[in-house]
């Protein structure tokens, strides 16, 4: 008999074996990449999600915490083909449900098909069908989750030191290390606000840039950040990635939309549509910029289904892109956003009266 259970949002129920106990749920998505699970598991734009992965087996090269994009687990389970015993004990204590030895193909495949769909999850002893069930009828859809902004900032503001001249004011959306440290690394102070600061907080930083970090769930239920861009547009630079240029397209006049199954994984070709390269990317999201609007223009794209991947203005020194440049896991041919990012702040006469940046 079965000691763990998912009870799908498509009247399914799969078994499974269950190696870390508990009951949850939440919106059921898939990551395509071989290798990151420190990094996907701990990146906060799979809060309210439950993370399947394609790749059958996970953990083969250990748990190392200096790797995480964060301090804790974000996802409310994780299921795979197999999982090595390291990341079973790391799972376990912090806490997060885990299930094993079921057909991740066809999981993936109905995904695929179907959509993101909602699942109910319970693992242990007095596991049953049924009780998969309740915890399934239990569980909202991501636009639901109003607060989720909250659940993923930082608690406090933090600054992180560079070595160089510029400031970069990164609103926490939930926001993974290593875009941070990205900055840092080329010589950018970064000044980290809880989603939820104010346009006084900004202010009082005078910052180069306005950064609107990644994040998890609708960007429509972040409003506070959308405010911060509505206010400093045309006045500071402003940068977002992934949940960032979400809203920032939705603060000039643009539109956002669910997607199927969204992007996730480390090979999402993009195309620049002013030199025709393509490059190699890190994704993980499940909305997309509909429509940017009249204030924002389209300059690279999904080679796969033509969604927005970067967004710019010129005139108000505006630039964001869909995916993780700082591609942790992942490939590095995007590196150089960072680098268009700060040398906006060297950029004359946009004439800003406060210098903000701003992160997704």
């Amino acid at each position: 008999m079965s000691d763990a259970y998912l009870a799908l949002e498509d009247g399914r129920v799969v078994e499974a074996r269950g190696r870390v106990p508990g009951r949850t749920r939440g919106e059921l998505v898939f990551t395509t990449a071989y290798t990151g699970y420190e990094e996907s598991l701990t990146d906060p734009s799979y809060e309210e999600q439950v993370l399947t992965f394609s790749y059958p087996l996970i953990g083969n090269y250990g748990v190392r915490a200096e790797r995480f994009e964060s301090d804790r687990v974000h996802p409310r389970a994780a299921v795979a083909r197999e999982f090595t015993d390291d990341v079973v004990e790391w799972l376990a204590d912090e806490g997060v449900p885990a299930v094993d030895h079921l057909d991740t193909r066809d999981l993936v495949t109905s995904i695929r098909e179907e959509g993101a769909m909602k699942v109910g999850i319970v693992v242990g002893e007095d596991a049953t069908p049924e009780a998969a069930k309740e915890e399934l009828a239990k569980c909202k859809g991501m636009s639901e989750h109003v607060d989720i902004g909250t659940q993923v900032t930082t608690p406090e503001p933090t600054t992180y030191e560079g070595d160089g001249d510029k400031t970069v004011t990164l609103i926490d959306c939930g926001a993974k290390q290593s875009i941070i440290d990205s900055l840092v690394e080329r010589g950018a102070t970064v000044h980290v606000l809880p989603y939820g600061s104010t346009a006084d907080d900004v202010t009082a930083l005078d910052s180069d840039v306005l950064f609107i970090s990644n994040g998890p769930g609708d960007p429509e239920n972040f409003g506070a950040a959308r405010e911060l861009v509505e206010e400093f547009a045309g006045e500071v630079p402003i940068a977002g990635i992934c949940l960032g240029q979400q809203i920032v397209a939705s603060a000039l006049g643009g539109t956002t939309e669910k997607m199927a199954f969204g992007h996730r994984g480390v090979n999402q070709p993009v195309r620049d549509l002013d030199t025709g390269k393509v490059i190699m990317t890190t994704q993980n999201h499940g909305y997309t910029v509909a429509d940017p609007g009249e204030n924002l223009e389209v300059t690279q794209v999904n080679v796969n289904d033509d969604t927005a991947e970067g967004l710019e203005s010129e005139a108000l020194s505006v630039i964001t892109r869909q995916y993780h440049p700082e591609a942790h896991p992942g490939p590095h041919d995007s590196l150089g956003f960072f680098d268009d990012v700060l040398s906006m702040a060297d950029s004359e006469g946009n004439g800003r009266k406060r210098r903000v940046v701003a992160s997704d």
